[in-house]
């Protein structure tokens, strides 16, 4: 289950940076904000959301080994 566990959290901080790094090349290569942009940021918001409820579903599966 520990393995499971840090599995879904590299997934999930894997992801963050993925979505952080995605935004600021989309905005770096357009040079402005526009409605593709921000379909683009909410895309991102999303999967940055499904990042933080895999790093969360980790630590819940490594609870029990530590204690």
């Amino acid at each position: 289950m520990e393995f499971v566990g840090h599995t879904l959290e590299a997934i999930g901080v894997v992801i963050i940076a993925y979505t952080a790094l995605s935004v600021h090349r989309r905005v770096r290569r357009e040079h402005k904000i526009d409605d593709a942009v921000f379909k683009k940021m909410k895309y991102e918001q999303t999967t940055g959301i499904l990042g933080i409820i895999l790093i969360v579903l980790g630590y819940l599966l490594q609870i029990p080994s530590k204690l």
